[in-house]
């Protein structure tokens, strides 16, 4: 298994490490249940102590073009780095260098306990704030590397898919939109402490979609999007609005052949031009790179291989 090695890590990078190590299972505090689901809230996790996880406030990041900014000091699409879970539960962890990543990293074991898990930007500087957490037992966490990692509620496993691709809401905090079994999307608006407030139903139908990505603005309006594929590999665009009560515009055809790739999922604005990106992972392990354009019509250009050996990943965010 090979990975492309690229520069040294960054300091985004060396944040969240430490976060994610302190963070590997989620505490027993206390939350409300907002899933709205009519079962009891499942069993917490084993009790963890994690201490105090201190951050500093990274440099603001520098834009290359004005078009990334929609206020002053503010970004439209996040710098994440990617990690990737083993299924032996090892967690890794590569730096975004503008091409692609660094090398990885070993950051932690015992991450098979985990779902999914997305990072948020929640004050739009382009560095993480937090890392929402969704375990197998059906339980949100959170944590905002300032304080211990909590427990925000019960029940999520009635989801299917589960993503924080931006501000759904119109606010600058990050968002969960979550699909269920039977295909209903509802969105969450979140705080900056992390807690959500009830959902809101979105809307049917997003059970045709095997795969949903985003993270961060890719059409240049300054408001997030999504892209979803269909059963038959076709992959459509959702704009978003940010509205709350109708977060996204009427689907918009990319393209086929998709099916190609067995994984989408996005660490925002890989190459930092102010559009957010899409990752492919393809059948064989390579990962593509899909750079944002800021075109609706045609949202993407042409894919970039970037690595190999992402098949030893269950989960990538």
């Amino acid at each position: 298994m090979g990975f492309l090695p690229r520069r040294k890590r960054g300091r985004a990078l060396t944040r969240l490490a430490t976060a994610a190590l302190a963070a590997t299972l989620l505490g027993t505090t206390a939350g409300t249940a907002v899933a709205d689901s009519p079962a009891p809230l499942p069993a917490s996790l084993k009790n963890a102590d994690f201490g105090k996880l201190k951050s500093t406030a990274p440099e603001a990041p520098k834009a290359p073009k004005s078009r990334m900014y929609s206020a002053p000091g503010e970004v439209n699409a996040p710098f994440f780095p990617l990690t990737g879970v083993e299924r032996d539960g090892f967690l890794y962890m590569q730096d975004s260098n503008g091409s692609g990543f660094d090398e990885r990293m070993f950051r932690g074991a015992d991450w098979d306990a985990f779902k999914a898990a997305q990072r948020v930007d929640h004050n739009k500087d382009g560095y993480e704030e937090g890392m929402y957490f969704w375990t197998f037992d059906g339980d949100l966490g959170y944590t905002d590397f300032a304080s211990d990692a909590r427990r925000i509620g019960g029940g999520w496993n009635i989801y299917d898919k589960v993503l924080s691709p931006g501000n759904l809401g119109g606010a600058k905090e990050s968002d969960i939109m979550a699909v269920d079994k039977s295909g209903v999307m509802y969105v969450y608006l979140a705080h900056p402490d992390g807690k959500v407030d009830p959902r809101i139903k979105i809307g049917a139908g997003w059970g045709a979609y095997t795969q949903i990505a985003g993270q961060g603005d890719l059409t240049g309006d300054g408001k997030p999007d999504i892209v979803a594929r269909d059963a038959s590999g076709v992959l459509w665009l959702y704009e978003g609005t940010g509205s709350y009560k109708a977060p996204f515009k009427p689907r918009k055809k990319i393209g086929a052949g998709w099916n190609t790739y067995n994984y989408l999922f996005s660490t925002g604005d890989v190459n930092r031009d102010g559009y957010a990106d899409l990752l492919a992972r393809a059948t064989n392990g390579d990962l593509y790179l899909y750079k944002g354009t800021g075109n609706a019509r045609a949202p993407y250009a042409k894919p970039v291989k970037i690595g190999w050996g992402y098949n030893a990943y269950r989960l990538m965010f």
